[in-house]
């Protein structure tokens, strides 16, 4: 077969209309086939013919879209010294742009007809994240086609549009769709890897999420799904897995990176280089030292922003991406290139704070244009509803965005705000199970976290009985009113809204079945409203979703500001109340005429007042509304009652909160 020189970059495989260059990183190899494969396994090997600072590069004329293809590396195999080259193997190009269920490479067609796709661009401080699973949030849709479910396809259906439109959310964040592995250990106990965090190529949409086939179509499926999410008005943000990736240790064969150059990718133990550094819990880190690697993550997020158009990224135990020797360096090369990028610095980045090494916890330490998961907002809202005392502080700053954490250069946006995730209980098991339910992942329920940090009435499991039912039922009302009424970016988990459950399995990675995907036929149309009305409110009210930070000055004998904080007596709060550790109720006045900023066009933003209530205590509390709240309030949201909504309510006049519940009363502007 006719081979020419071809280029060193771009890496991978590049059509070009006429042929295409294939180019692959390797300081270590002394030889790089091309190996051009047909759909029953046989091979054709070329050898790449040049070789331009470390990179492997050739160009073959007659290759074209479809073409399977991998790569065998000659060099040296000493594990002592962390080399593995063996050209028995065929490795994964870690460039491929589609890879198929034979973990052959495709060479992929890349244009597509973008013409009609707007980006919505959608204001952080609007922003309402909602996580979920390519396959697990459309592979019981009713309304979607059978050939269509747990596909790209089936999440860009007009139905799961409407389902997302109807709810209020503005983006969606999937979790993991680069191409991954199900690891050998979960084979073997007849399980798959559900969750998908092991990644073997950073550039390739997950074949099994395709409809339309895995010989290269699910690039272009993927792409119609972006389409039709923007065309919803909804951003695309990824799930990636960046720090380690999918292949297994020492014990078994390459698939990639091992076989390309070991000691380049993958950070070794010096004292060993046999053996991987793994701060992430779950195998070998990525080598950030490494030129190359920086540069593989870089093109990659740079791919799914300009080819597949998608709008951000959340990336799976971030810090490690900062540890360029052992400890977590806040400037470290990584951030600083994403920075003066100029096309990664316009989308929204999301980090995960926190890995499993020393110093792993970073919460609140990220770069400015960065927004975090925050865990202390989870852990402190999970608190505070089970009643634990002296908790009033801490869920203050949490409320108002926390800006203990995110203060100074950073904006309230930063916070991405959560109660529940893919990682631990859908919200209708956290106030049902007290302890983890996990036999199903085979691993003798040693699995998870047995600390879910909630109320559960005191009975571990379903019940039929009504009146904890009622209680269990209030509770996740109280948590949707506490997360959607925060300032910050809300993220609801996948199915939350409607009642999902995984019976206790607080650890389904490995489910990839009934237990984790979303039951729509079960769905709690009751709460699911609630959620929606919620949502309503928040978009309507831009009091709830402040660009910039309370000022949070005494509103005593003084014009009232922007926000102020009561007793249930309708006293304001002072330092030492704060302290009280009996307390579990608060009032939080929210001053709409005076959030004294302006839009994005320099108009003066006025809205309603409100005043919310929240109280952790087993029984009802009487709140006075306070004598400085002028004017007439209405019940606009109760979780215990809905017959309250409506009531009308004057200063100085007290109010019933049913125990562990949450009333929201609105003043019209003016």
């Amino acid at each position: 077969m006719e081979v020419w020189p071809g280029v060193p970059t771009p890496l991978g495989a590049t059509f070009d209309g006429a042929g295409t260059n294939f180019a692959l990183y390797s300081e270590i190899a002394e030889r790089v086939e091309l190996c051009l494969l047909d759909a029953s396994g046989r091979e054709e090997r070329v050898d790449l013919p040049e070789k331009t600072h470390a990179v492997w590069h050739g160009y073959l004329p007659s290759v074209g879209p479809g073409q399977r293809y991998a790569f065998r590396v000659h060099g040296p195999h000493d594990p002592a010294r962390g080399h593995l080259c063996d050209p028995e193997r065929l490795l994964i190009d870690p460039y491929a742009k589609a890879i198929d269920a034979a973990r052959r490479c495709l060479v992929t067609n890349p244009f597509f007809d973008w013409t009609r796709d707007r980006l919505p661009d959608v204001p952080w401080h609007e922003t309402v994240i909602y996580e979920l699973h390519v396959k697990g949030f459309t592979q019981r849709h009713p309304e979607v086609p059978d050939d269509l479910r747990g596909t790209y396809a089936g999440l860009g259906h007009p139905a799961v549009l409407r389902h997302l439109q109807d709810l209020g959310v503005t983006a969606v964040e999937l979790l993991p769709v680069h191409e991954f592995v199900h690891e050998r250990f979960l084979r073997r106990k007849g399980l798959r890897n559900y969750w998908g965090y092991a990644s073997i190529g950073y550039f390739a949409p997950h074949h099994e999420y395709a409809a339309w086939g895995s010989d290269g179509r699910q690039v272009t499926e993927f792409k119609e799904m972006v389409r039709a999410l923007h065309s919803a008005g909804i951003e695309v943000i990824l799930d990636v897995v960046y720090n380690h990736t999918g292949e297994a240790g020492p014990d078994e064969p390459p698939i990639v990176f091992r076989g390309i150059d070991n000691a380049a990718y993958y950070r070794l133990d010096p004292s060993d280089p046999r053996k991987y550094v793994d701060y992430t819990g779950t195998g070998n880190s990525l080598n950030m030292r490494n030129p190359h690697v920086i540069q593989l993550i870089m093109d990659s997020l740079r791919y799914w922003v300009t080819e597949m158009h998608v709008d951000g990224f959340r990336f799976d135990l971030a810090p490690v991406l900062a540890r360029e020797l052992h400890e977590v360096n806040r400037l470290a090369t990584f951030f600083q290139i994403i920075q003066q990028d100029p096309i990664l610095n316009r989308v929204k980045l999301i980090a995960e704070p926190w890995d499993l090494g020393e110093g792993g916890y970073q919460v609140g330490n990220f770069p400015p244009q960065w927004s975090e998961w925050n865990g202390k907002y989870r852990d402190t809202v999970r608190d505070f509803w089970r009643g634990r005392e002296q908790t009033l502080g801490e869920l203050a700053h949490r409320l108002t965005g926390s800006s203990d954490l995110y203060g100074g250069e950073r904006r309230p946006h930063a916070s991405i705000n959560f109660v529940t995730c893919h990682d631990g209980f859908p919200l209708h098991d956290l106030v049902r199970y007290e302890r983890k339910h996990n036999a199903a992942n085979k691993e003798d329920n040693r699995d998870g976290t047995n600390d879910n940090r909630s109320w559960n009435c005191g009975v571990e499991g379903e019940t039929d009985d009504p009146a904890i039912r009622k209680l269990r039922a209030r509770q996740v009302r109280n948590f949707f009113a506490t997360l959607i009424l925060s300032q910050g970016v809300p993220m609801i988990s996948m199915g939350d809204e409607v009642g999902r459950t995984q019976k206790g399995n607080n650890n389904a990675y490995c489910q990839d079945n009934e237990l984790s995907w979303v039951d729509w036929a079960g769905a709690d149309e009751q709460l699911l409203a609630f959620v929606q009305k919620l949502l309503t409110i928040r978009k309507e009210h831009p009091v709830f979703q402040r660009r910039n930070w309370f000022q949070g000055k005494s509103i005593r004998g003084a014009t009232l500001q922007d926000i102020g904080w009561f007793r249930p007596d309708g006293e304001p709060m002072d330092e030492k109340d704060w302290r009280v550790h009996y307390a579990r109720s608060l009032g939080v006045f929210l001053h709409g005429e005076g959030i004294r900023s302006r839009d994005q066009r320099g108009r003066a933003i006025v809205d309603d007042s409100f005043y919310l209530l929240l109280s952790a205590h087993h029984e009802v509390m009487r709140f006075t509304l306070p004598e400085e709240l002028e004017g007439s309030w209405t019940t606009l949201v109760d979780t215990a009652e809905p017959t309250t909504v409506g009531t009308l309510y004057q200063p100085g006049d007290g109010i019933d909160v049913t125990g562990r519940s949450v009333q929201l009363l609105i003043r019209p502007r003016g």
